[in-house]
């Protein structure tokens, strides 16, 4: 049985059970942070970090996928409440070389939203190698043209979206995004763990993704694997197929695209080189108690403990909702924020007012300003849909119940 450490309020028990469920029926570990009113009433960590069965530790990062889209979309709003940047403000005014191809209309606000037409991958030919080098993500990505024909649709950025908004973030910030997070939120809040780019002092803290064969594992037989991909293959299809009949999704699929990177690998990311490199839709390394702290800032009307991170009257600029319409890529209602989406929960009511991400393979952190709440779950090991998986869903609830019941 996997050992579970920390704290939590008699009041929020049921995210406590829902945690230990969750790490006794899946592989490797994670850990939980709820805060509530400004106040940490959550507070757990369990399972394993690596192949070799080492316990998670109360300082164990874990990078997080697209959880980081909400880091990188709140650093960025402090730049605008600074008046660096404008939601509505062509991106190749910051960036002047964007502009190539006929995407000098394209906005700071089509970024945050998904609506840039910039989602593909495939047509940069990027290996995952030279996605570690900004500049030539960067070179590769104001060169491309854009595909908006879907406007007013959204079609998720999963990739391009941390170049293309971390960039607008460097060039009006005056620094790389990796320096930015420490000094405008990761010091100011003093959070324990909380990088895009992980300094190598703290390499050593980071959880090895359990995702894919490790290096040196035997492979599994051909018939395996195509009898997974058949499977899986099948259910997206089934699925896409539906949708459409339905009118609900496009006769084309763009995701495969968005995530095509020759040479990718997850556990690439756990790298010295993937770590240090800053991919601020992807790689962003946290603990858990780190981005519940970032977003209780963010639920009490960006402050937390004397520390402003961002002015009040942002809260609700940030957390309308921008757009009514499926996704393209996810073919799921996002409701995307400025940036941000908002959160599902296994609840009959979602709650309308909150705003987060979650990550691929079951990561995930949000603010619901409503209640004072804010919910962050990291883990290492997943297979979850490009959005999160059922856990961090499981969590919300369960936080949301636990609110409702105390009051």
């Amino acid at each position: 049985m996997k050992m579970i450490q920390g704290h939590i309020d008699p009041a929020f028990q049921a995210v406590g059970k829902a945690f230990r469920e969750q790490l006794q029926k899946t592989p490797g570990g994670g850990a939980v942070c709820v805060y509530h009113h400004g106040r940490k009433v959550v507070d757990l960590w369990g399972g394993v970090r690596d192949d070799h069965g080492n316990s998670w530790q109360e300082d164990t990062l874990s990078v997080s996928f697209s959880t980081t889209k909400g880091v990188t979309a709140t650093l960025l709003h402090q730049l605008v409440a600074e008046g660096k940047v404008h939601y509505d403000t062509p991106v190749a005014h910051y960036w002047p070389e964007f502009a190539a191809n006929g995407k000098s209309a394209i906005t700071v606000r089509d970024l945050l939203t998904h609506r840039a037409g910039m989602y593909g991958m495939r047509d940069l030919k990027l290996s995952f190698e030279d996605l570690l080098d900004w500049d030539r993500a960067c070179t590769a990505l104001a060169a491309a043209p854009s595909n908006r024909e879907k406007a007013p649709h959204s079609v998720y950025h999963a990739l391009t979206y941390g170049w293309l908004v971390g960039e607008v973030i460097r060039r009006a910030g005056g620094d790389s995004i990796t320096n930015l997070v420490q000094e405008k939120l990761a010091r100011p809040l003093a959070l324990d763990g909380f990088y895009i780019g992980v300094p190598d002092s703290e390499h050593h803290r980071v959880a090895t993704l359990l995702m894919g064969r490790p290096e040196g594992a035997p492979k599994r037989s051909s018939s395996a694997r195509n009898s997974l991909k058949k499977r899986i293959g099948g259910n997206l299809r089934s699925g896409l197929i539906t949708l459409q009949q339905r009118g609900l999704a496009p006769d084309f699929s763009p995701f495969e695209d968005a995530v095509s990177v020759r040479g990718f690998h997850p556990r690439k990311l756990v790298t010295a080189e993937g770590l240090r490199a800053a991919m601020p839709a992807v790689n962003g390394t946290f603990t858990a108690r780190s981005l519940a702290r970032m977003y209780a800032a963010l639920a009490n009307g960006g402050e937390l403990d004397g520390v402003r991170i961002l002015d009040a009257d942002m809260l609700p600029v940030i957390s309308a909702q921008q757009v009514d319409t499926l996704d393209r890529a996810l073919f799921s209602p996002m409701r995307w924020r400025l940036g941000y989406h908002q959160p599902y929960v296994l609840s009959k009511r979602r709650p309308r007012q909150a705003f987060g991400h979650f990550g691929f393979g079951g990561s995930g952190a949000w603010a619901d300003p409503a209640r004072n709440l804010s919910v962050a779950l990291t883990v290492n090991a997943g297979s979850g849909t490009p959005w999160g998986d059922m856990r961090i869903l499981k969590i919300g609830a369960a936080a949301l119940r636990s609110v409702n019941r105390s009051g």
